[in-house]
């Protein structure tokens, strides 16, 4: 029986993050061919929704957007990734290729040495299956006795605010200027329809243009785009997203409680 070559798999991740690898990098290649999510979709024999998410997380991920993108549905819109999109596949591809070379020569040494047989790579990555995951800057921290507020910077026009224990801002070192991770629950957010309303007792009040919705037979999955390539998500009753007439386009308000925002150092 052969003894194939081993072969390297490259994946990026901050920790509490999605993962990044040789399928998103390749989508991003496809995306800067066709010049659509949509094209990309069909070249990767991906959905549009699962192709739309991907380019959501990661522009999430990073503090410049990878892809610009005007939605339009499955058949229109166009989409270009940008320099920074373009700097990460550069970058990943360097990456992998010195990776390749260093697992051939790990490789060889091992069959030559007495037992030296690897079976099996695993890559100990930390996942989540939160949906919604920025990036942010933390402008301010507000302390208490039990409770700590962690204001943060999200995009030139919104912020975040977060409500954690006063063990864990110790803890993690939390101080102005540290970069973290704010991860929210899609089914933490609520929705409203149009700007913020007056009087609600959610501090995290995030205002952008519905791009995306998905129904189900009981939940929509409704995403906001709030600028700068980021976006929001939220999983709320069908019945609701009809009542308040949610169409891709129109202005709507994701709002959530600063206890409902985890945050996670890189």
């Amino acid at each position: 029986m052969s003894d194939p070559s081993l072969k390297a798999a490259l994946t990026l991740q901050r920790e509490g993050d999605p993962r990044i690898g040789g399928d998103r990098i390749r989508l991003l290649r496809a995306i800067d061919a066709n010049g659509s999510i949509a094209g990309a979709a069909r070249e990767m024999g991906l959905s549009y929704k699962a192709a739309w998410d991907a380019v959501g997380s990661m522009n999430n991920l990073f503090a410049r957007p990878l892809v610009e993108a005007a939605p339009g549905g499955r058949t229109g819109g166009g989409a270009r990734v940008t320099r920074a999109g373009h700097a990460l596949i550069a970058c990943f591809s360097m990456l992998e290729a010195s990776l390749g070379k260093a697992l051939a020569a790990i490789d060889t040494g091992l069959k030559t040495s007495p037992g030296g047989a690897v079976n099996t790579l695993w890559s100990l990555m930390m996942q989540t299956s939160t949906r919604n995951t920025f990036r942010c800057t933390v402008t301010r921290i507000t302390p208490g006795a039990v409770s700590t507020e962690v204001d943060m910077a999200l995009t030139d026009g919104h912020t975040l605010t977060a409500v954690i224990t006063e063990r864990s801002a110790t803890d993690m070192g939390l101080a102005e200027g540290s970069e973290v991770f704010a991860l929210i629950k899609a089914t933490f957010v609520m929705l409203a329809a149009g700007e913020a309303p007056a009087n609600i007792s959610a501090c995290n009040r995030l205002t952008g243009t519905v791009s995306a919705r998905e129904d189900g037979p009981v939940n929509s999955e409704v995403t906001l785009d709030l600028g700068e390539g980021k976006t929001i998500t939220a999983i709320i009753t069908r019945t609701s997203a009809d009542a308040l007439d949610f169409a891709v386009g129109s202005t709507a308000t994701a709002l959530f409680k600063a206890s409902h925002v985890i945050v996670a150092m890189p």
